[in-house]
């Protein structure tokens, strides 16, 4: 059963979604490929991957070089899979090109789709493709926009709150 929970956070409204203690989804409430909240799924404000995530979320608008530590579950291919881990390598405060993202897969032909799983994401923040940038070094798509994309990479580069 897919349980939910929507609220408020230093990034703004945003909506979790989670299976088994584990979190599926974090979206930025309007953001692109945001699912529905469905009349099958369990509103549980107070799970506790929930209550995490609020916490951790919360403590990241503080100090982003803290690392998140929550059961992850997202779902997507094998391919979207392997760049979401990727994503987690890329320490905070710093950025990667896409090529690069891609050539660390070893699909320097794929960027393209590296970009498009990128885009797909369903964790945003806790799996930073906010950290991932066109190889002129600008803002190029991100599903919360390029604002809360630029907040979040100032927030890292300076350390500072949002």
């Amino acid at each position: 059963m897919i349980t939910y929970c929507t609220w408020t956070s230093p990034f703004g409204e945003m909506l979790a979604t989670a299976e088994k203690q584990q979190l599926t989804g974090c979206y930025k409430i309007g953001q692109k490929y945001q699912p529905e909240i469905s009349a099958q799924w369990s509103e549980a404000s107070n799970e506790p991957i929930f209550v995490q995530l609020k916490q951790q979320l919360e403590r990241f608008a503080v100090n982003p070089d803290t690392p998140f530590d929550l059961a992850l579950q997202p779902k997507g291919t094998a391919f979207q899979q392997s760049v979401w881990q990727a994503l987690l390598q890329i320490p905070a405060g710093q950025t990667r090109y896409y090529q690069q993202l891609a050539n660390s897969l070893d699909r320097p032909k794929s960027t393209r789709a590296v970009a498009a799983a990128i885009g797909k994401n369903p964790l945003i923040i806790i799996i930073p493709c906010h950290r991932v940038v066109g190889k002129n070094g600008n803002l190029t798509g991100f599903a919360g926009g390029l604002d809360m994309k630029r907040k979040l990479l100032d927030l890292e580069a300076s350390n500072s709150n949002f």
